[in-house]
């Protein structure tokens, strides 16, 4: 590979003119580029952007919380977040090990779209929107609209995602997050489930966002349940509430790792005991 197939930049701005002169194929931490990789040449344009220090950290603003698009999953896990961020922090515990955590970006897991991407999830329950900014400007599309299939995005080839932000939420809001595998760690889910609930002073659920991964080619959100529990107590009642029937939109594959029947349980599963964690808190 040339030297002039190869560019890193340290300004936004000039990863932007160069994503607008040619497409280029986006370098961030290499967890999943190099992976896919193995065993053969290196053929594409590259764009590192790892140099772009304005893309990294943790931040609240007026309109909520920014997650740079190079925050690493270890930059999550030491961040000072308020209980909202639980889930997503426990989702960045399962991102890997200790190794990809440290170098593994959260715009990068999004970007790679992979049906069973930890970090989407637990940003979909959270309501999170997606920022993708060109020279032409900047665009923001909720996380649930971005990811439009297996490995599929509707990042154009001109544009770098930036950022992801996160609505604001009551200090009383709280999230979960689960995954099932074959083992603890290091391992790629066979369902994965998260939830976020906020409450208002009467104890009662004001915002639901539930959202399931690994049974279909995208995370979904579960739309008729997230509905069904606004307004609810918040207690142990609430995991009565998750029916089978809500997870009618998912389409979850059989493979070596379950069947779809028993995927479809398990994110039942997994539902229902986050309800009865976060009734428990």
């Amino acid at each position: 590979m040339s030297e002039s197939h190869y560019l890193q930049p340290s300004v936004l701005d000039d990863a932007l003119a160069a994503l607008a002169a040619r497409p280029w194929a986006v370098l961030a931490g290499g967890t999943d580029f190099y992976a896919a990789r193995v065993g053969r040449p290196i053929r594409e344009a590259i764009l590192d952007i790892s140099r772009l220090a304005s893309l990294r950290g943790i931040a609240q603003e007026a309109g909520g919380w920014r997650i740079g698009a190079l925050t690493t999953w270890s930059d999550v896990l030491r961040a000072p977040l308020p209980p909202v961020f639980d889930g997503l922090k426990q989702a960045a515990r399962d991102v890997g090990g200790v190794q990809t955590q440290n170098a593994g970006t959260v715009a990068g897991n999004l970007c790679n779209a992979s049906p069973a991407a930890d970090g989407i999830p637990a940003l979909m329950s959270l309501s999170a929107e997606v920022e993708l900014a060109s020279t032409g400007g900047v665009r923001r599309l909720p996380l649930a609209d971005f990811v439009t299939g297996n490995r599929a995005t509707q990042r154009r080839l001109d544009e770098l995602a930036t950022a992801i932000l996160v609505p604001p939420r009551s200090a009383r809001a709280r999230s979960k997050f689960a995954k099932l595998g074959a083992r603890r760690y290091l391992v790629i889910s066979i369902a994965m489930a998260a939830v976020a609930l906020d409450t208002g002073e009467d104890g009662r659920v004001e915002y639901a966002g539930v959202a399931v991964g690994a049974c279909s080619p995208v995370a979904r959100r579960v739309s008729a349940l997230e509905a069904r529990l606004i307004g609810r107590a918040l207690n142990a009642e609430l995991a009565d509430l998750v029916h089978p029937a809500d997870l009618g939109g998912l389409s979850p594959i059989s493979d070596v790792r379950g069947t779809a029947e028993y995927r479809r349980e398990a994110a039942l599963t997994l539902i229902r005991r986050a309800l009865r964690e976060l009734a428990d808190e």
